[in-house]
C-alpha cells in the first residue's frame, strides 16, 4: 500500500538560486505561503518554522487551520535543495501531527526551472488521511502563488 503524501511538480520562470531562496526569506514566504511570522535558516542544522494565522473555519477532523510547521534543515544545497526532517505541524487545537520530512529540488529548465516538492510521512489515522486531503490543494494554491511572485520579479 502506498502510504499518502505529497509530491508536486512546476516550472518556474525564474532562476533555481531564487526558487529554493523563496522557502527560506521571511517576505516572500508572507506573501507566497501566507505566513505570519518564519524563522528559516538556510544551512544544515537550521531551524525551520514558519507560523500561520489561525483560520475562522473549522475542519470536522482537524479542527481550525494554521498553527506552525517546524523541522530541522538536514540538507541545503543553495539553488538546488533542501531536506527538512523531523517536521512537526502543530495546529491551533489538538495534538501534532508528524514527524514528516519536506523536501524541494530545483533544477534548470529551458524557461527557468523545475522544481519538485515533496512533503511525506504518515501514521494509520482518521487525521493523517485528513491532514493529506486538507494540505494537498493548500500546497497546489501556495506553489502557484510562489510561481507568480517569482515570474513577476518581487522576491
Amino acid at each position: 500500500m502506498l502510504m499518502p503524501e505529497f509530491t508536486s511538480n512546476i516550472v518556474i520562470i525564474a532562476p533555481p538560486e531564487k526558487v529554493i531562496e523563496a522557502f527560506f526569506d521571511q517576505k516572500a514566504l508572507a506573501t507566497w505561503w501566507q505566513v505570519k511570522r518564519s524563522l528559516c535558516v538556510p544551512r544544515a542544522l537550521g531551524s525551520y518554522a514558519v507560523e500561520w494565522e489561525t483560520t475562522d473555519w473549522k475542519d470536522d477532523i482537524l479542527g481550525p487551520l494554521g498553527g506552525t510547521l517546524s523541522g530541522t534543515v538536514m540538507e541545503f544545497k543553495p539553488g538546488r535543495e533542501f531536506f527538512l526532517a523531523d517536521a512537526y505541524w502543530l495546529p491551533p487545537e489538538g495534538n501534532p501531527i508528524g514527524p514528516m520530512a519536506v523536501e524541494a529540488n530545483c533544477s534548470r529548465h529551458p524557461w527557468g526551472s523545475q522544481l519538485h516538492v515533496r512533503q511525506s510521512g504518515y501514521e494509520e489515522s482518521a487525521r493523517w488521511k485528513r491532514y493529506y486531503e486538507v494540505i494537498s490543494p493548500g500546497w497546489i494554491r501556495a506553489l502557484d502563488s510562489l510561481k507568480n511572485l517569482l515570474e513577476r520579479g518581487h522576491a
